[in-house]
């Protein structure tokens, strides 16, 4: 459960508001200004009801009668997802996957911008990609301090993933996306995203396969 000083509610709510202000934000895009309750369902795939409790934690939004406005929301939630503000991520790992992701535009959207990327390989050490400079992974702590980051993306081949998690957690990195298809080994207070493709495959067949 995460809790503020009025609530508790569990991850999978946050999860849950990722997805509205992602689409919340499509529906602007598509000159959509107010949304129904009786839209919820078809627009977010969730019914209303969880819609108002996830959003209820945190304030009252909407009009009854009148649903709810799209900028309005779409600021609201940015406010409770901390996504007002910008957010510095370092990259560790530049092979193709790291590459790609200095190569997206996608993370400006979320007002976070990766501006520090670490390798240990020679040949990927001192070159730029898409702006941002990849940097020797001695100087990891180093660098995390001088900048003030505390979100750290991992893209490495799991056999290096814990030993980059520990030195990421001793340089003061407090949030960790983890690529490698591995459990890390973290403090309780280090939160850690994992995005496994093999477990979601692996998933998605036992679906089909019954």
């Amino acid at each position: 459960m995460i809790c503020t000083d009025k609530n508790c509610f569990s991850p999978e709510t946050v999860r849950r508001l990722a997805v509205y202000l992602q689409n919340f934000e499509r529906l602007i895009k598509n000159g959509v200004d107010v949304v129904s309750s009786g839209q919820i369902s078809k627009l977010l795939n969730v019914s209303p009801e969880q819609f108002r409790k996830d959003l209820s934690y945190f304030g009252e939004f909407g009009k009854r009668g009148v649903g709810y406005q799209t900028e309005s929301l779409v600021y609201e939630l940015k406010k409770i997802l901390g996504l007002n503000q910008a957010w510095q991520v370092a990259l560790v790992g530049v092979g193709r996957l790291g590459c790609a992701l200095l190569n997206s535009q996608d993370f400006s959207e979320l007002n976070v911008r990766i501006t520090a990327a670490f390798d240990s390989d020679k040949k990927n050490i001192d070159k730029t990609v898409n702006g941002i400079h990849i940097h020797d992974i001695i100087n990891f702590k180093k660098i995390i301090k001088q900048k003030k980051i505390r979100i750290c993306v991992i893209s490495v081949p799991l056999d290096h993933a814990q030993a980059v998690t520990d030195l990421a957690v001793e340089s003061g990195i407090e949030a960790i996306l983890n690529f490698a298809p591995v459990i890390l080994n973290v403090p309780e207070n280090i939160h850690v995203s994992n995005m496994d493709i093999y477990c979601e495959l692996e998933r998605l067949i036992f679906f089909l396969n019954k």
